[in-house]
């Protein structure tokens, strides 16, 4: 019993370098949520530690004389009456009075306060040993608490999860939206004006078109881009589709393993903006005039 009484003992005193230790894991996470978990539940295993070593101590003295009963040589068995009985009961103190602290009823004679009301006396009886040990333990948390987040520097204040909180919001929507560009296909492509796209789109075609349109979309083996005049249509949509898939048949490459989505998009609207341009030496016009 001494042994088990010990082993408890020494699991609680290391729960304070237990918690240090699991502290300096999560502090800095960034989530107070889980910080606050990690506290509750070590405050939870402390109690209940705490909660194992009163329960030992109370049965200690039940089991020492369950193991060592006193012997009863050469001594006569009393009956007792049942009155007799019942006194004895009533004097001894149970488990539940040792748990919370109580005296038996013989004694609780010396706990009567001097007022009554209605012929109803009030006993002194004092704060259970429990509940003041988990008085003292709340009030250590509470100042290690204190000191780690509004002194020592080591937590994170809702201000500072806040700001961080809103940091990593502005990385994951950038990320979001450039994953995003490239889900666009000729279904959802829309034509833009914007000069970023249009620059973005004129570098584009400069390193992959100028072969075969010109370098000003004038026109060479394929057709010219800055008339009216389109051979499989002239709407943004159709023209980021004869990018995307190309036609075999008349030379023109696929461009959907080479370029992304976003980048086809950008050229797009670059031969979009070419439209009435009119550069020197342009090809003559083919397929069917579009407004």
């Amino acid at each position: 019993m001494k042994r088990s009484i010990y082993t408890i003992s020494l699991l609680i005193l290391s729960i304070p370098a237990f918690a240090e230790e699991k502290a300096a894991e999560r502090l800095g996470s960034g989530n107070i949520y889980q910080d606050l978990l990690f506290i509750s539940l070590a405050s939870l295993i402390f109690l209940l530690l705490l909660v194992s070593l009163v329960l030992l101590k109370a049965f200690k003295g039940i089991s020492k004389e369950l193991l060592n009963p006193t012997p009863l040589v050469n001594e006569p068995v009393k009956v007792l009456e049942f009155e007799e009985w019942l006194a004895l009961k009533n004097s001894a103190p149970s488990i539940w009075n040792k748990l919370l602290g109580l005296k038996p009823i013989s004694e609780e004679k010396e706990l009567l306060l001097e007022h009554k009301f209605d012929d109803i006396s009030e006993l002194d009886n004092p704060t259970p040993a429990w509940f003041m040990w988990l008085f003292y333990a709340s009030i250590a948390i509470g100042a290690a608490y204190l000191f780690t987040y509004h002194g020592g520097g080591g937590g994170k204040l809702q201000e500072e999860e806040y700001a961080i909180e809103m940091e990593e919001a502005v990385a994951e929507k950038a990320a979001y939206l450039a994953n995003a560009a490239n889900l666009i296909d000729e279904n959802t492509v829309e034509e833009s004006k914007e000069a970023s796209v249009i620059t973005s789109g004129q570098a584009i075609f400069n390193s992959n078109c100028i072969a075969c349109h010109g370098d000003k979309g004038q026109g060479v083996v394929g057709p010219n881009l800055t008339d009216e005049y389109w051979l499989h249509g002239g709407k943004i949509n159709n023209v980021f589709k004869t990018i995307k898939y190309g036609i075999p048949d008349k030379g023109m490459i696929s461009w959907e393993k080479t370029l992304s989505p976003k980048q086809i998009s950008e050229v797009a609207n670059y031969i979009k903006s070419l439209k009435g341009t009119n550069p020197a030496n342009p090809k003559a016009p083919q397929g069917e005039k579009e407004g």
